[in-house]
């Protein structure tokens, strides 16, 4: 009995893990001063560094608050690194659609921002607002109204697009909400 070993699995193979061990595991720690909680998060060191820092979540989220990852870079090797980067991340474009547009509050995408142009809204307008606008426009161009007007029946198309790139957004927030 001097060569027996203790099982992991009492009796029952099934309950034990895949390379199932009682060693220690070696935990690396955030590298910020102070703290002992589970450093599993790298964060560059500096742009052309291969070195990482290791912290934690509350502190990676507080160092990369302030990341310029274009810190130390003129204006043209800046536009270089980004040119390149963007070429390489090519293969993505196709989501670019769900980033922000320009003016606004950053919570609407590039389609609902020409969506409330069409429309002639404030970008932070509610959808009460976009609602009563496309009901009152809609009304003057509608083809019941102005039958066999190409003109207005191209505008009523706008509108109905505009507004269902809108409402099908608004859905999308009281799911997520």
């Amino acid at each position: 009995m001097a060569g027996a070993r203790r099982s992991n699995d009492w009796g029952f193979p099934r309950w034990r893990g895949y390379e199932d061990a009682r060693d220690a595991v070696q935990v690396r720690l955030c590298d910020r001063h102070g703290c002992d909680e589970k450093g599993d998060c790298p964060a560059p060191k500096s742009p052309n560094n291969p070195d990482k820092w290791f912290f934690c979540q509350r502190h990676a989220a507080e160092y990369n608050k302030g990341w310029d990852y274009f810190e130390g870079l003129d204006k043209e090797e800046a536009a270089n690194r980004a040119k390149a980067e963007q070429t390489e991340n090519a293969g993505y474009a196709e989501a670019q659609h769900y980033g922000w547009g320009g003016s606004g509050d950053g919570s609407r995408s590039k389609d609902e921002m020409r969506a409330l142009e069409v429309l002639e809204l404030e970008a932070d307008a509610d959808f009460a607002a976009v609602k009563r606008e496309w009901r009152a426009r809609a009304k003057k161009v509608h083809p019941d109204v102005k039958p066999g007007d190409a003109e207005a029946a191209e505008e009523f198309q706008k509108l109905q697009l505009s507004y269902e790139v809108l409402k099908a957004a608004e859905e999308r927030r009281e799911w997520k909400g």
